[in-house]
């Protein structure tokens, strides 16, 4: 080993510990946690954090020896996001990646060929992602295991208990209330012996010629202005190079076509084209750079993952796509990323090669002291490479639950992105609990014959059901039928291919996982099934922690407004109709400069009016009471949805008589526990409805008006105070049974 390869060697060791140095681990070793969380991805990270931030104790246990899953351990750090909406951790995330580049003078609008994207290093984003686990984990229990697996599960009474983690120790055993399915494979699903879909077929009926999407090991590649360091530079191709080089050739040559702002685009593309693709900020690089026509020539990092998907062009027995065998099958597992990785290692043989660019794998990015096990047969010259590559693949398709009330299919999905657009009204889910955005994008297994035709999916489906715009995501998806203690996070969620083909990405990823984390704390909390949580609980949660929901914005309601988190449960469940909706137009979601949806933004028509001091009368009141007990459920004396109200219905309510009919409506509510150290901010006085109004007032319920000295009996209930209070009401009803 030369004197230049030692210093490499030894500065990415001292990088790598004092990284993980940063995050504890291991903080209190226990054996019993409320939550385990199989995989620390995008899904599984997130789940963590919202779910120890709620209090709840959790364990993370992760197969491989990075954390961030497809975002990081397997390099796509080029984020996917069409839906122009950020929220939640995913904000948080977004949020630090961009204090840390701005600090420094650099764009992250490094890929996509535009300089309005997002892209980061793996490295800052793992960096980032521990600070993110230590800042939750710092006044809760939330522990993190590398290189460990799950290798089985406690189950009995049809529900999840514990689980068995092989680790580099040796075989540990856990318990836990809730087990969140967060790895790539959907793993869990197979340990839980329940039944689950992969491909187009179902676990019960496997077909074994039912297709998947191709795979892709990336590898995080930079210019090296003085030339490749030799241990960089393998001096002989990999078996296969030959079929290989005419792949690669298809995608990028050297006298490759630039870049038009044309698609589909022209082929193959040019080296500078192919980096800005995929281009990544570079912090070694005192220069800032982005990914515009004029500045992508100054491009000095970059993932590969384009002309390296597997099987890709090289086809599987004539057909694009993985057979389903990848998933079910751990040794053919194993000898398809064997393959995939060598695919991508003689890609970048191909570069200094074929195309003599002074590139290859970057040595300021991953370091694997273990080597993957797909590079443990792989010739020495290049297992040093191998070590510098992340150390997972990129899956794009998993095994995904089944819930027999619901599978997300892509109709569903386009029709959901109409909702407020080209003249429609509201097609929200009453259970969303993450909004999206992307195209439905399968790479390979796009025949007929390898989609879901119970769900009336086709190839062409692709196209018809493309979403028009941001799109939610249902709680129902997230919980399977057969067992309890599970929840699904990742791409495991019971939804259609075409639908997971939208679904997969690292936003939306990281906002179901946070989703998981918060339906898992509540369901520890409670010692209750995932399956009796209330949506509306977990909304409030999620809202709570900075996450939007609800696809229709007010003008009247601004994000910054208090009553924002209670109108977008309104909007979502229907308890009150808008003054005047959105009437926003579709556009193309692939199109980040789509000049119909620029009009529209510039002519306000993506913000509709809620009329928050519009009054409602007594027969609204009736109708908003008779909705919010269909939506808990409740069955009280009150039967036949009647309220209360039965007369004068034309005439304006009164919140005294607004409040008492609630009371009636939901006489449960006498049950519910006063919060500690609360006090009530208005006087209450002496009035024949003073008892509904101090029994809704010790819970919170009417803080609303927290600004007036006295509470106002006989003023009109406004549409503001009875989204407010009637929201309030259903959350604090729904934990009670």
């Amino acid at each position: 080993m030369n004197v230049i390869k030692k210093l490499a060697v030894i500065a990415i060791l001292l990088f790598m510990t004092s990284t993980t140095s940063q995050a504890k681990i291991t903080r209190n070793p226990r054996t019993n946690y409320d939550i385990i969380i199989a995989g620390a991805g995008t899904g599984g990270i997130s789940a963590a954090i919202q779910a120890a931030r709620m209090g709840a104790s959790v364990l993370v246990v992760e197969p491989s020896s990075m954390i961030g899953g497809q975002a990081i351990a397997a390099g796509v750090s080029t984020v996917d996001d069409k839906s122009r909406q950020k929220s939640g951790i995913y904000l948080e995330f977004y949020n630090r990646l961009k204090n840390y580049y701005d600090s420094r003078g650099k764009s992250m609008g490094t890929c996509y060929w535009t300089s309005t994207t997002v892209a980061f290093e793996p490295r800052i984003g793992h960096e980032i992602l521990m600070d993110m686990i230590n800042d939750a984990g710092r006044k809760n229990n939330l522990d993190l295991l590398l290189n460990s697996e799950i290798t089985s599960l406690k189950i009995g009474n049809k529900s999840i208990s514990g689980v068995s983690v092989k680790t580099q120790s040796g075989k540990k055993d856990y318990t836990c209330k809730i087990l969140i399915d967060a790895t790539e494979y959907g793993d869990m699903l197979s340990l839980a012996r329940i039944n689950y879909r992969v491909g187009n077929s179902e676990a019960k009926f496997y077909n074994p010629d039912s297709m998947i999407q191709d795979i892709t090991w990336t590898a995080v590649i930079r210019k090296y202005p003085s030339g490749v360091p030799s241990y960089l530079r393998p001096l002989y191709p990999l078996p296969g190079y030959e079929l290989a080089k005419k792949n690669y050739e298809s995608f990028v040559t050297k006298e490759g076509f630039n870049f038009r702002n044309v698609f589909p685009i022209e082929t193959p593309v040019n080296f500078l084209t192919h980096n800005a693709y995929r281009g990544l900020p570079d912090s070694s690089n005192p220069y800032s750079y982005n990914a515009d026509a004029q500045s992508r020539l100054y491009i000095t990092k970059t993932s590969v993952n384009w002309a390296n998907d597997y099987p890709g062009t090289y086809l599987w027995e004539g057909k694009r796509g993985l057979p389903a065998a990848y998933l079910e099958d751990k040794n053919f597992r194993l000898q398809i990323e064997r393959e995939a990785l060598i695919k991508t290692l003689n890609f970048i043989y191909y570069i200094q090669n074929e195309l003599g660019e002074d590139w290859s794998v970057a040595d300021d990015e991953y370091y694997n002291q273990i080597l993957p096990e797909a590079a443990k047969t792989l010739p020495l010259e290049w297992q040093e490479i191998a070590r510098r590559i992340p150390p997972i693949p990129y899956v794009r398709e998993s095994r995904r639950i089944i819930n027999k009330n619901f599978t997300l299919t892509s109709h569903e999905l386009l029709q959901n992105s109409l909702s407020y657009r080209d003249g429609q009204t509201s097609h929200e889910f009453y259970d969303a609990i993450a909004i999206g955005g992307y195209i439905l994008d399968l790479h390979g297994a796009t025949r007929d014959s390898d989609m879901e035709w119970e769900f009336n999916e086709r190839e062409s489906s692709m196209i018809t059901n493309r979403p028009r715009g941001p799109f939610q995501v249902p709680m129902r998806i997230l919980i399977p039928d057969e067992i309890d203690g599970l929840i699904a996070a990742e791409k495991n969620l019971s939804m259609s291919r075409l639908t997971a083909g939208a679904l997969r990405l690292q936003p939306i990823t990281m906002m179901t996982g946070q989703a998981a984390g918060a339906l898992a704390a509540l369901s520890a909390k409670d010692s209750r099934s995932p399956k009796f949580i209330h949506p509306i609980r977990v909304q409030w949660e999620l809202l709570n922690s900075g996450v939007n929901l609800s696809l229709c914005q007010y003008s009247d309601v601004p994000p910054e407004h208090s009553l924002n988190k209670t109108i977008q449960i309104s909007n979502m469940y229907g308890f009150l109709p808008a003054k005047e909706y959105p009437h926003a137009p579709s556009y193309n979601i692939e199109d980040r400069d789509d000049p119909v949806l620029a009009m529209a933004l510039i002519r306000g028509h993506d913000k509709g009016v809620f009329g928050l001091d519009e009054l409602i009368t007594r027969k609204d009141a009736k109708e908003i009471i008779m909705k919010a007990q269909k939506i808990i459920s409740f069955t009280n004396k009150i039967e036949n949805g009647q309220t209360g109200i039965n007369n004068k219905l034309e005439n304006f309510i009164s919140r005294g008589d607004f409040i008492k009919a609630i009371c009636e409506a939901f006489p449960k509510i006498s049950d519910a526990p006063e919060p500690k150290r609360y006090r009530v901010p208005f006087k209450t006085g002496n009035h024949r409805n003073s008892e509904y109004v101090n029994m809704l007032a010790k819970l919170g319920i009417l803080d609303i008006y927290r600004n007036e000295k006295e509470f106002h009996y006989g003023r009109p209930v406004t549409k503001a105070e009875a989204a407010d209070i009637i929201v309030k009401t259903c959350i604090i009803i729904s934990a009670l049974h």
